[in-house]
């Protein structure tokens, strides 16, 4: 399930980056919750072809992420919102920034 949500999220990040037909399954797949049968049974192609696109769009999401990190500076943000002391947070902001 974690895979589930952490795709779902860098997704919602990277899809512009994607093509339509990746764009497609993996909703059916991550959002849907349909099968790799279903969804090949869908679009009328193999099960294999549409595992393989899955395994390249996550792998391509994994690359983009690697790349940018924008969903580890969002989750880096959203734990600075926890730090009262006004010092601390510039130093953990300029760590951020500097990375």
């Amino acid at each position: 399930m974690e895979k589930f949500i952490y795709y779902g999220i860098i997704f919602d990040i990277y899809q512009s980056l994607l093509n339509n037909s990746s764009i497609e399954i993996f909703k059916l797949y991550y959002e849907e919750n349909l099968t790799l049968q279903e969804i090949a049974d869908n679009l009328s192609v193999s099960k294999s072809y549409i595992g393989k696109v899955i395994k390249d769009t996550e792998k391509k999401l994994d690359e983009f992420e690697s790349n940018l990190q924008i969903y580890e500076n969002k989750k880096a943000l959203e734990n600075l919102l926890e730090i009262n002391e006004l010092e601390k947070l510039k130093r953990a902001i300029k760590k951020i920034i500097n990375n």
